[in-house]
């Protein structure tokens, strides 16, 4: 049975533990089913695939019109999550969440919590959002600024240079904050 857990670390974020039914063929899982997250409208849904190699670092990113769901059918990821909505009663809190085939999981990371991965090895993610794709919706975090102290599971990561240029969160403008 598919069990939805609330986050104890960062408020809004839910892990998913799912079910997996296997035999000598291979596997099958249901992965997302909207009735999981009635808080969002799911009615403007896109799906979205990364594939990436051992070592890649994506990320921190967030949204202030989109919630993300994701799920790893392959390989190993560390989700790294920071909360940044000061209206949030986990204000600065951060929470890594290892995802993948031996962790069958999925992730509901809300708007406003800033979210990025390490692939542990080569991995795909699939994720699902609220919201077609607007790039004027996307900002970013230093993925290793020190105040959040985010243990990503690499000592040299592949970062793009997107995301190296992302602003510590101290930096992060005003305007550019979620409430």
């Amino acid at each position: 049975m598919t069990t939805i857990t609330e986050s104890t670390t960062i408020s809004g974020v839910y892990v998913v533990q799912l079910q997996s039914f296997g035999d000598d063929r291979g596997s099958f899982r249901e992965f997302f089913r909207k009735e999981w997250f009635p808080q969002r409208s799911w009615d403007d849904l896109q799906t979205n695939c990364s594939h990436s190699k051992a070592g890649v670092l994506r990320g921190l990113h967030y949204h202030f019109h989109q919630v993300d769901y994701w799920f790893v059918p392959k390989g190993t990821i560390r989700a790294a999550l920071f909360d940044m909505r000061p209206s949030s009663p986990t204000f600065m809190a951060t929470q890594t969440v290892d995802m993948g085939e031996e962790n069958e999981r999925g992730l509901f990371i809300p708007i406003g919590v800033a979210h990025g991965f390490a692939t542990l090895t080569d991995a795909s993610l699939v994720y699902v959002v609220d919201n077609y794709f607007d790039g004027s919706d996307e900002y970013g975090v230093a993925w290793n600024d020190p105040a959040l102290g985010i243990d990503w599971g690499l000592t040299e990561p592949v970062v793009s240079g997107r995301d190296q240029n992302n602003p510590l969160f101290k930096d992060v403008l005003e305007e550019n904050r979620p409430i």
